[in-house]
């Protein structure tokens, strides 16, 4: 039967238009222009010159031919050319593509090949790096170099067409590409790779949008909120605050390093209300001098995710004048889509029962419209009893469109019409859900994925390595760091030392494994690996 509220009832341009997250900025811009919208330095930038430097990076690369569908790389730290790049690069149709700064050449040259870059813009610390990963890419894609006033190493020369002058020759009156659907690509972020080479996850406007909003909304933030870049950009788009602070009108506090000094310097300056980062970003927090502490004066909303913090950090981080929120979340859902939100009677339960509450990841975010814990085989939920083991599965508009050039992975991913997230968990009474392992054998550290198969292919590639197995191993910074197993070929003689300078070779620095352990590796009768045997004895050393 028809539904008669749908008749004559059409979609108009008086009553539709795309959901995208660039309209904040816009709006921002319109409402309040003088509202300072990024600081970094000694640089003050307004709404107003934020919104036409990011219409003029759109100007400029139409000029130079971009259109819809193409993708613009950039490796760039937390700067304003990087909240530009977030909204001036899908202003001119194009996909961003955000990289890591902290991988190897090699695997930069994969992704920039994958994602058939057409422009790649590089901040000057990292010019080094990009032209070695540029040596071994099929594509040519024009090179825009960021000279950044607040980095103060090495200027690395190359041929490249200058950040500043390249604006300056956009148009700020531009009339900016809105997507043509909401579901269009805004950008592309590759994993780490658990399995081969890394997945390109496509991400859309309409959930960029969504999330953006969600952020604001489920830890409730307050209009001109004050945030300090302590994660990342290049993680899952900087878990889509750039876009968030926005929609508040917020203060974007730029930060090239993860300093102690420098974070206490700026949350106690500028007044930060919000930050974000993995549970090192705690430990530097807490552990700096005291000579760079501040008293503040008012409480500082830090949400992390990754491993849960240990409860010495998280009463020293309460001690400090911080209110630690739990995410989680993965590049597949944009980032957080899952929050531990807090219910007031657990403040009143003994400190021991509150850790293990605030360790357990939680529930879905607002603009997520599925979370539970399900039997993969028969795609049913697991008992409410916070023990029986299942995979965590998401599904809604904060979920990926899919992954690039890649359809038997993304309908994987997909089946049974569920985002299968290949992490372990229980579901509590409650609802909350508690992650319990990773079935990919993702090892994080310091908020950085690692994959063990990767690092395991490396030793594998020793001639003197028989088998190799690679687990995580607590660490007091890092929260986890990889350890490998290592079994030598009879007959071959090798050490720690040696089995370190290989791994370096090949691997980005935060990849290697603290640890060597070169022993027989217990295995089943079959052969498999017992990799539980290890991750015990891994959980016991230092």
């Amino acid at each position: 039967m028809t539904n008669p509220f749908n008749k004559d009832l059409d979609q108009n341009p008086a009553n539709y238009q795309p959901l995208t997250p660039l309209t904040f900025l816009e709006r921002a811009a319109s409402v309040f222009p003088d509202q300072i919208a990024v600081i970094h330095g000694n640089l003050r930038q307004n709404y107003s010159e934020l919104y036409r430097r990011s219409v003029k990076l759109a100007s400029s690369l139409n000029k130079i031919g971009i259109k819809r569908g193409d993708t613009i790389s950039v490796l760039l730290p937390n700067t304003p050319a990087m909240l530009e790049a977030h909204y001036g690069v899908p202003m001119s149709g194009a996909i961003l593509h955000s990289i890591n700064t902290r991988l190897d050449a090699s695997t930069i040259s994969f992704q920039l090949n994958h994602a058939e870059t057409k422009v790649f813009i590089i901040d000057n610390e990292y010019m080094a790096l990009a032209q070695e990963a540029l040596k071994s890419i099929d594509i040519k894609p024009i090179i825009i170099e960021y000279d950044d006033l607040e980095y103060l190493g090495k200027k690395e020369e190359f041929e490249s067409i200058n950040y500043e002058e390249f604006i300056d020759q956009g148009d700020d009156a531009f009339n900016w590409l809105m997507p043509e659907n909401e579901w269009d690509a805004i950008s592309i972020n590759y994993t780490s790779g658990t399995t081969g080479r890394p997945k390109g996850v496509v991400t859309h406007h309409r959930g960029a949008y969504l999330l953006a909003q969600g952020n604001a909304l489920t830890i409730s933030m307050p209009k001109h909120s004050i945030y300090l870049w302590t994660l990342p950009m290049f993680h899952c788009n900087g878990w889509c605050f750039p876009w968030t602070m926005s929609a508040i009108s917020g203060t974007h506090v730029c930060l090239r390093q993860v300093r102690a000094d420098k974070i206490w310097h700026l949350i106690s300056e500028h007044k930060v209300s919000h930050l974000c980062g993995a549970p090192i970003v705690m430990s530097v927090i807490v552990n700096a001098l005291q000579s760079e502490k501040r008293k503040l004066n008012h409480t500082v909303e830090f949400l992390t995710a990754a491993a849960p913090p240990p409860e010495k950090i998280l009463t020293g981080m309460n001690l400090s004048g911080f209110n630690v929120t739990h995410l989680y979340g993965l590049t597949e859902t944009y980032g957080p889509a899952v929050v531990n939100d807090w219910q007031e009677n657990w403040s009143k339960l003994p400190e021991e029962e509150q850790a293990k509450l605030k360790s357990r990841q939680g529930v879905r975010y607002l603009p997520l419209e599925g979370l539970d814990v399900l039997d993969p085989a028969t795609m049913k939920p697991v008992p409410r009893d916070g023990k029986s083991l299942g995979e965590v599965m998401f599904r809604g508009n904060v979920v990926m469109k899919g992954y690039f050039k890649n359809p038997k992975a993304t309908n994987e991913a997909f089946k049974g019409g569920w985002f299968h997230s290949g992490d372990l968990g229980v579901m509590h009474p409650d609802g909350y859900l508690q992650l319990k392992d990773r079935s990919k054998d993702i090892i994080i550290s310091g908020g950085e994925n690692i994959s063990s198969i990767e690092i395991e292919e490396v030793l594998y590639s020793h001639n003197s390595v028989e088998i190799a197995a690679v687990v995580a191993m607590p660490h007091e910074k890092w929260g986890e760091t990889p350890c490998a197993f290592v079994q030598i070929a009879e007959g071959h003689c090798i050490n720690e030392n040696d089995l370190m300078v290989w791994c370096k070779k090949f691997l980005a620095s935060y990849k290697i494994p603290k640890k060597f352990i070169i022993k027989n590796i217990p295995r089943t009768s079959t052969g498999k690996i017992q990799k539980f045997l290890l991750r015990d004895e891994a959980k016991i050393l230092k």
